[in-house]
């Protein structure tokens, strides 16, 4: 016999989104992770067994949370965006003068083209054979210029890239 989901999430809803809420510590990922929950129900519904459905929900909940624990853990906190965002919104002096520096300390041995092929590649998200179009040169000429600046912003600790 199927599983009545509209009555389950009536009932046990608000269990499974403090258990979410618990875990994850994010109004809006707790809410994205119960709803989960429930589509994991309905797709499964005519082949579960509901004698105990709160044990099977919070299990469920639980695995799905620790699947979003997992998928955050393989991207980076700080990507490349943020860090340029962050430089040109700062609104403090003494920030937008390192910030400056910074780049400039990265740049300074760099040629005009290779500055832009960066923006236009890391800032813009064209493709290399985009980037390759713009500054006309060839494609792999424009990966290995932005593979060489890769290295050196490496000795950078990993700014922006």
């Amino acid at each position: 016999m199927a599983i009545d989901v509209e009555a389950v999430y009536r009932k046990y809803g608000p269990m499974v989104m403090r258990r979410c809420r618990q875990l994850l510590k994010d109004e809006h990922k707790a809410l994205d992770a119960m709803q989960d929950t429930f589509v994991k129900l309905l797709q499964y519904q005519e082949r579960l067994n509901a004698i105990t459905p709160s044990s099977l929900l919070y299990r469920i909940a639980t695995n799905i949370c620790l699947n979003i624990f997992r998928a955050e853990s393989k991207r980076p906190t700080t990507t490349k965006e943020d860090v340029l965002l962050q430089i040109a919104s700062s609104d403090n002096p003494q920030e937008k003068v390192i910030a400056q520096d910074l780049i400039d300390s990265i740049f300074k041995s760099e040629k005009i083209s290779t500055k832009e092929m960066a923006v236009l590649y890391y800032v813009d998200g064209l493709t290399y054979e985009q980037v390759a179009g713009e500054v006309g040169l060839s494609v792999s000429g424009v990966r290995k210029r932005l593979r060489t600046l890769k290295a050196r912003l490496k000795k950078h600790k990993g700014v922006l890239i």
